[in-house]
């Protein structure tokens, strides 16, 4: 079987993953928005802690809708890393989120098991647990009554609530699989009762309830080796919440194990293209840009992300792999 043959091959097998990742079901999603999932999967999957068997951080910063007042932002910090035997897996997660008047602020404490199936095979099960305060600013949303702006005002802006996940990972050297939950414990942020008199002189009452819905992830990446200075790296990841949600596809192409170039389209429309360089052993930064045709893409503007990684192989493994970092 000649070389030209195992390239076609792979070729096929490509076309036909981005084939049914489109012919898929599609959803949007709730939770903030990443398009370097496949770099930094503590923000999303427990089960991740420990993995690398490295030390390992990652800091995120993205803004999306450049163009538009008020649009979303979100900043991003993990850290983990494995103990020594390798089976147990701790971390540490946080992140702040904004959007127009809401901001999310919340920090997790990270364990993972994790359990060798072969030499080359691994499978982890993690858990999550932290606090979440969402804090909105009503001086910022407008209302049709005074009355009902008064009512609004009154409730606190400040809401602390415990949040838990759980997740799974699966990973070899070329291979890997992840299913993650958010929000199991699904906290109301909201339950009240608003009342208050209107411009006509009526009563008014209405429940306000808003409550953190469980999200589900699931990602699936496959390494093809195409020669001695390039690997082709197909992922998929789904992410729902309430049967909604979203669905990226990401190719990308890993260049003399020193640069990482990619493309992705997501369910909702947007496309874009991510790098990332590996400037050393330890350290490697990545940004990515995506956006989206139309007049309402132009109008609210692009979104872009840069990350910075920074790996220390304590433990000397030769399992660390650049293809995952």
């Amino acid at each position: 079987m000649d070389r030209n043959y195992k390239l076609k091959m792979m070729i096929r097998r490509i076309v036909l993953i981005m084939v049914c990742a489109f012919a898929l079901p599609v959803f949007a999603q709730q939770d903030p928005q990443y398009s370097q999932y496949q770099f930094n999967q503590m923000v999303i999957n427990p089960a991740y802690a420990g993995t690398k068997d490295a030390l390992s951080a990652v800091l995120d910063i993205r803004k999306q809708w450049s163009g538009f007042d008020g649009a979303p932002s979100t900043q991003s910090f993990s850290f983990h890393g494995p103990l020594k035997k390798k089976r147990i897996g701790l971390g540490f997660s946080a992140y702040n989120d904004a959007i127009g008047p809401k901001r999310v602020t919340a920090a997790y404490g990270n364990v993972s098991y994790i359990l060798p199936i072969t030499s080359k095979l691994k499978l982890s099960f993690g858990l999550r647990a932290g606090v979440v305060n969402y804090a909105f600013d009503f001086n910022k949303m407008n209302y049709k009554d005074p009355g009902e702006t008064n009512a609004i005002a009154a409730l606190s802006t400040n809401k602390f609530k415990p949040d838990f996940d759980a997740g799974l990972f699966l990973k070899s050297n070329s291979f890997y699989a992840g299913f993650s939950a958010t929000h199991l414990n699904s906290a109301y942020i909201y339950n009240d009762n608003v009342a208050y008199t209107n411009a006509t002189g009526s009563q008014i009452e209405y429940d306000l309830t808003y409550r953190l819905n469980t999200h589900v992830f699931a990602i699936v990446s496959k390494g093809f080796k195409a020669g001695e200075n390039l690997v082709i790296n197909p992922t998929l990841i789904l992410k729902s919440a309430n049967g909604v949600g979203n669905l990226d596809l990401n190719l990308n192409f890993l260049i003399k194990q020193k640069l990482w170039l990619g493309v992705f389209a997501r369910s909702g429309g947007s496309i874009g293209f991510l790098a990332q360089v590996i400037v050393t052993e330890n350290i490697k930064v990545g940004y990515s840009f995506d956006t989206a045709p139309g007049k309402v893409q132009r109008a609210l503007g692009n979104g872009h992300e840069i990350m910075i990684g920074f790996d220390m192989n304590t433990f000397k493994s030769k399992m660390l792999s650049p293809r995952y970092l």
